[in-house]
């Protein structure tokens, strides 16, 4: 595929910086707090609630690598909700997160 803007590099540098959140001080004994707050029935709220910090945040603190982050944040969390979406595509609305 020619991809236009980058994509293919974009996603892997993506993967790659998923794969850091798993060693990283959010990943204790294996489980990620987003695990708990998922299985809590929260992952809706706080999914999209981190995409909007992150977003509203864009910009505003740092150097322009730091705003690169929070993009990256962003497109994290839009990822795990697809994964909470995608858990609770059967559920009715009154009973999802």
């Amino acid at each position: 595929m020619n991809y236009k803007f980058n994509e293919k590099e974009l996603l892997k540098e993506f993967q790659e910086y998923i794969d850091s959140t798993y060693s990283s001080h959010y990943s204790k004994d294996n489980f990620q707090a987003t695990e708990f707050i998922i299985d809590g029935g929260h992952g809706t709220g706080f999914c999209i609630g981190n995409v909007l910090k992150y977003a509203q945040r864009y910009g505003k603190k740092g150097m322009a690598s730091d705003a690169r982050k929070d993009l990256m944040k962003v497109l994290h969390y839009a990822l795990i909700q697809l994964y909470v979406h995608d858990l609770e595509e059967d559920l009715p609305l009154f009973v999802r997160s």
